[in-house]
């Protein structure tokens, strides 16, 4: 039954992914530049294939606790925004380094909340993202963490790509996780947990199973990416949650390989 739907992913144009922390690093901090590297061949692959491709990357503030051989995220706001600052130079250089590799171009863009609220803001954003997909430059999207205060915080980057989603009117948005897809249950506890391949509305009862599913080592968790889906139902942008251990699987989705959680509007 969910083939047909995952027939028409192939004729996805524009495509947003989300990568996060948990994804791009060990479980003890440190960079994957194999697996980085892997997503920079595969986004420019795709990209070469006529699509526009923009990628929504976590990861600053980790990469600059490694920086500083930190052993643990610091809790002070001061010092997350520092950490941030060094960190997302840091983490730009490795990407454009990786995507020049494959003679592709990629630009830095750094959001706040205040583009969601702000009309002139949300307008110049859209317009400068829609300037750089005609240049055939993949956006490299983050927050802006070193200024966002509590007024102007996403707060995760499962909020911020469905957000970056709906500025560009992508077609499709891709978060890659560190677990399969949505589970009906805690996979952890549960072992009659299956993963939900399929999802046509967000409920209050999907809502109550993705608050104690899976695992995140990031910001958001499986929660923040049921309430990002939410954002893109508004604009009718289909979502996939899957597992990025391989960053290959883009292909295959892209393919219309069925993989992870699919949520297709009707």
């Amino acid at each position: 039954m969910q083939d047909k739907y995952w027939k028409q992913i192939p004729q996805t144009k524009i495509v947003v992914v989300k990568v996060g922390t948990s994804t791009l690093s060990y479980p003890n901090g440190k960079l994957n530049f194999q697996r980085i590297e892997k997503l920079a061949i595969v986004l420019s692959e795709l990209q070469l294939r006529g699509r526009k491709m923009i990628l929504v990357s976590s990861g600053a503030i980790a990469v600059g606790s490694g920086k500083l051989g930190l052993k643990s995220k610091p809790t002070e706001t001061a010092d997350k925004q520092a950490l941030a600052a060094l960190g997302q130079a840091e983490l730009m250089k490795i990407y454009q380094k990786l995507f020049e590799a494959q003679n592709q171009k990629v630009a830095q863009v750094l959001l706040t909340r205040d583009i969601v609220d702000i009309p002139e803001r949300r307008k110049n954003a859209s317009n400068t993202l829609g300037a750089l997909l005609s240049m055939n430059v993949i956006p490299v999207i983050n927050e802006n963490d070193t200024v966002a205060t509590d007024e102007i915080i996403f707060g995760d980057n499962d909020t911020l790509s469905a957000n970056v989603a709906c500025l560009v009117n992508a077609d499709l948005l891709v978060m890659l996780s560190d677990i399969d897809g949505l589970y009906s249950a805690d996979p952890g506890k549960d072992p009659n947990a299956k993963i939900i391949p399929l999802i046509h509305e967000i409920n209050s009862k999907l809502e109550k199973s993705a608050m104690g599913s899976g695992n995140s080592f990031g910001t958001g968790g499986m929660i923040t990416k049921i309430s990002a889906a939410k954002i893109c139902q508004t604009q009718g942008i289909k979502v996939i949650i899957t597992n990025g251990a391989n960053p290959g699987i883009l292909k295959q989705i892209l393919e219309g390989t069925p993989t992870g959680t699919l949520f297709f509007w009707e």
